[in-house]
């Protein structure tokens, strides 16, 4: 399992995501740019001693990404807002790829296109969407839970 942040933009989402996989045990991949410098102190203040602990790769760009990911053979899993999957109804596999997009535009119509399968976190009506970072910690838990791969 891994966490994929498209282009992200606010220091402590990224941040919060990175401790979040550090206590999971699952490593994250940013792909470039970022809208902040990569040694923000807000990216530090959110993941606070857990950053150094995170597998992190980053990537150029979301080419070169995905090539990465299609020659391990994973699926990408986009999590979207407006996918029409609902994240309980979905199998996941260990290997799979969740990836979360940037905080104010998502991701590109050609990226959402290339997702294996685009999922969505049910919420009550009104409602359009969650935090990243929440949302990451909800997806991963459920994808986690399926897969038997929670940290012991």
């Amino acid at each position: 399992m891994r966490i994929a942040l498209y282009q992200p933009e606010i220091a402590g989402n990224v941040g919060a995501i990175l401790r979040l996989a550090a206590c999971f045990s699952v490593p994250v991949d940013i792909i470039m740019p970022t809208g902040f410098a990569f040694s923000d102190s807000r990216l530090k203040r959110a993941a606070m001693d857990y950053g150094a602990a995170a597998d992190v790769a980053r990537h150029a760009n979301f080419e070169a990404f995905d090539a990465l990911r299609r020659s391990e053979g994973r699926r990408l899993i986009l999590m979207s807002s407006h996918a029409a999957q609902r994240l309980p109804d979905v199998a996941f596999r260990p290997d799979d790829v969740l990836m979360m997009g940037s905080e104010s535009a998502g991701v590109p119509d050609t990226v959402r296109d290339m997702a294996d399968i685009r999922v969505r976190i049910p919420m009550a009506p009104g409602f359009r969407s969650l935090n990243i970072a929440v949302s990451t910690g909800i997806a991963v838990a459920e994808a986690l839970r399926q897969t038997g791969k929670f940290p012991q």
